[in-house]
């Protein structure tokens, strides 16, 4: 445990963050399942709206710095070939 108030100050700020990131974060995993069940069913509107809004959380999840700028690009990239793939 720190002693010294700046630290413990900046330990519970941290922890703060690490519990907001940790929740934005299951929410975009919770947005990717979605769109992929869908695919997987085979519903082509229902998985364009879902990709509309799973991009819409990684695009926010990276203006936050919660993600990478290559691991939004590589999960938006993957996801539209996703949705393609349905005929």
């Amino acid at each position: 445990m720190a002693n010294i108030k700046q630290q413990v100050k900046r330990n519970i700020t941290n922890e703060k963050r690490r519990l907001k990131n940790a929740s934005f974060k299951s929410s975009v995993k919770t947005a990717v399942k979605n769109l992929e069940k869908l695919v997987a069913a085979g519903k082509k509107e229902e998985a364009v709206a879902a990709y509309n809004l799973a991009c819409k959380k990684l695009d926010k999840a990276l203006a936050k710095g919660i993600y990478h700028k290559n691991f939004v690009a590589r999960n938006k990239s993957r996801l539209a070939l996703l949705v393609n793939s349905i005929a």
